[in-house]
């Protein structure tokens, strides 16, 4: 089952952070929007084309088209927005999660610990056996470099466009650690007290999930850097299971990620999906391929999932556009 976690953090409304920031009002849109287009031709939560600030559409895409030609069972999972998509979901009753350069990010994260337990134990027992597990949240790559700096895991994180604020990114590290007076690896061994502090409640929601999932369930985490944090708040949880974190070729290509060297050091296998929009008549995908978007809503995960049915690449790249081209127009 490919389930997506939709989340939100303030932190991306920090200005010049997330792409997807670009117009604050429309923020809390931007996930649940993204859970309608698993369901739906287009987001009905918000009337718009979702796009980036640049003109990019959303990755969604890709992973709609994935779904639709891999035939993949999908579920949205709420775990902290402020607004609910129209697409059905299953709510864990969190709250956005906080500015952890001023407090606690995630303060009430026991609850929703235990409630996204409680969805894996139900679902597994329901026969389910293979989870690709996906995530939507603007402002994720930072609440990573956040979680896996304090985890004690050096390197930078991914972004969606080509140019990644770095220095930003740093220099919420720098507030966050001198609130909690520590250094890289601080926070090693605290588990999902960690993300609680410095993340995001995504983090917290997947990481649990996963916990609490029989050892013969096939766990992949679809996304990026984002989802390489989690990968190594699991290790810090101390759960040693298989794990594999599938994300798009634009990520481990990406010179300012340290995509492969965290799941080196994490001890996880990693998965590069081999989409190609160079070709592309519509300017907004072919824009793919020079390091704009990257990865999101599992759009790796997604792809992986589609080719394990036996889906060929070029049906999803195919599928893409015909779902783009009905959207704009």
């Amino acid at each position: 089952m490919f389930i997506l976690f939709i989340s939100e953090t303030d932190l991306s409304r920090e200005n010049g952070l997330s792409a997807a920031g670009a117009n604050v009002e429309a923020l809390p849109y931007t996930a649940p929007a993204d859970a309608d287009m698993l369901y739906y031709d287009r987001p009905r939560v918000i009337d718009c084309i979702p796009i980036d600030p640049f003109g990019h559409p959303t990755p969604a895409l890709v992973t709609k088209a994935s779904v639709l030609e891999g035939q993949l069972p999908v579920m949205n999972i709420r775990a902290g927005t402020s607004i609910a998509p129209v697409a059905p979901f299953r709510d864990l009753g969190a709250l956005p999660g906080r500015d952890p350069r001023i407090g606690p990010a995630v303060p009430e994260f026991s609850d929703l610990s235990e409630k996204a337990a409680d969805a894996a134990k139900e679902l597994s027992g329901a026969g389910i056996k293979k989870f690709v597990l996906a995530e939507s949240i603007p402002g994720g790559p930072t609440t990573a470099l956040l979680l896996l700096r304090s985890l004690g895991y050096s390197g930078t994180v991914s972004s969606a466009g080509p140019v990644n604020p770095i220095q930003k990114k740093e220099e919420i590290w720098q507030a966050v650690a001198s609130r909690l007076d520590i250094k890289p690896g601080g926070l090693k061994g605290m588990g999902l007290a960690a993300a609680a502090e410095v993340g995001d409640p995504m983090q917290i929601a997947v990481a649990s999930f996963v916990s609490a999932l029989p050892q013969d369930a096939e766990v992949v985490l679809a996304g990026g850097t984002q989802m390489m944090a989690v990968a190594a708040l699991l290790r810090d949880m101390k759960v040693t299971r298989p794990l594999l974190v599938a994300t798009t070729k634009y990520v481990c290509r990406d010179k300012t990620s340290c995509f492969v060297e965290y799941a080196e050091k994490i001890g996880v296998d990693w998965y590069s999906a081999p989409l190609d929009f160079s070709a592309s008549r519509f300017p907004g995908l072919a824009d793919y391929e020079k390091g704009y978007v990257k990865e999101g809503v599992g759009m790796g995960g997604a792809v992986w999932y589609a080719l394990q049915n036996g889906v060929e690449i070029e049906k999803i790249t195919d599928r893409t556009e015909k779902l783009y081209e009905a959207l704009i127009s």
